[in-house]
């Protein structure tokens, strides 16, 4: 019987959103930090004042501990929701999965097949979610495109600028990073969008399959176990 995602789906549709936050004040500080940098390398130094410069780095380490501290819980929770929309199509359309429901979470960890496992996992999906699984037309599938698509080019240039920031050595270097961390900033704000979008969508899309089907979707605890008895359906791995 499939197992409701929606309290995952809140949870990580929540998360997305705070990472979204944190690259809008990652963008601040790297413009803070262009400007202060920008005026150092011009010779304005009096103008800058004696700790604008470290108020500027300060910024910039904050929001990259704070993406740090986010990113990797918003990966975990993501992941199983992932695997939980997977084991639940494989009750509504197990004929058009491609994948073991094991490779929604066993993908994510293998080098460069990390790229496509869990995309190719993520696309087929939806379709099982759809109300004609064999249907030549994908609902979703724009939502999941531009988000994986971005998701992987952020993913690059963000490590190019963090490597831009960490070698800058003098004013001028560092002012040129910035602008590589603004950029990398607002490409992870456009590439994050379409996931807090996703995520509740075809949630919502697999509990209306199955309540037409009239298989509503089971809490994933029980209401009220009983004190001390086992709970039903649970499993020792999260998720699964």
């Amino acid at each position: 019987m499939p197992r409701s995602p929606i309290g995952l789906a809140h949870a990580v549709t929540a998360l997305l959103a705070f990472l979204i936050v944190v690259d809008v004040l990652g963008l601040g500080a790297a413009t803070y930090m262009m400007s202060v940098m920008g005026d150092l390398a011009s010779g304005s130094a009096a103008d800058v004042g004696a700790g604008a410069a470290n108020q500027a780095v300060a910024a910039i380490s904050m929001t990259t501990s704070m993406y740090m501290l986010g990113q990797p819980g918003t990966a975990t929770l993501f992941i199983i929701w992932l695997h939980r929309a997977r084991r639940n199509a494989e009750v509504s359309a197990p004929d058009v999965q491609r994948r073991t429901p094991g490779w929604a979470i066993g993908g994510w960890f293998i080098p460069f097949a990390n790229l496509f496992i869990p995309y190719g996992i993520a696309k087929d999906v939806p379709r099982a979610s759809q109300r004609d699984p064999y249907a030549s037309e994908l609902r979703h599938q724009g939502l999941l495109n531009a988000r994986w698509g971005m998701w992987i080019a952020s993913s690059i240039f963000d490590q190019f600028a963090a490597d831009q920031y960490d070698e800058a050595s003098n004013p001028q270097a560092p002012h040129d990073a910035a602008g590589w961390l603004m950029a990398g900033s607002a490409l992870d704000i456009v590439s994050a969008v379409p996931a807090p979008l996703f995520v509740p969508r075809l949630t919502a899309a697999q509990n209306e399959k199955a309540m037409a089907g009239r298989q509503p979707l089971r809490p994933s605890v029980p209401q009220n176990p009983a004190v001390g008895g086992p709970v039903m359906g649970g499993s020792p791995v999260p998720g699964a």
